[in-house]
């Protein structure tokens, strides 16, 4: 099942991001970024199950939690869909 991966710029705002997704029903988890993705090293991201992205993003940008890039993991690897 594919996913979308959200990095994020930090651990702390990655606990956050996934905290208010949470509240709001989404399913998430917490994850390294993959090697593949990583910018710089290490990093973290938010895993989301494919499916409301937009409700999402609205909804992180509310609280100045919006991810650095966005990712869609399939069994072929990763295609960025958002800058």
């Amino acid at each position: 099942m594919p996913y979308y991966i959200l990095t994020c710029r930090s651990l702390t705002y990655a606990q956050r991001a996934r905290e208010v997704l949470s509240a709001a029903g989404f399913r998430g988890a917490v994850i390294k970024t993959p090697g593949a993705i990583a910018a710089s090293g290490c990093g973290y991201s938010v895993k989301l199950l494919r499916g409301r992205l937009e409700d999402a993003l609205a909804l992180l940008g509310k609280q100045g939690l919006g991810p650095r890039k966005i990712f869609l993991e399939a069994a072929d690897g990763y295609r960025e869909v958002r800058p």
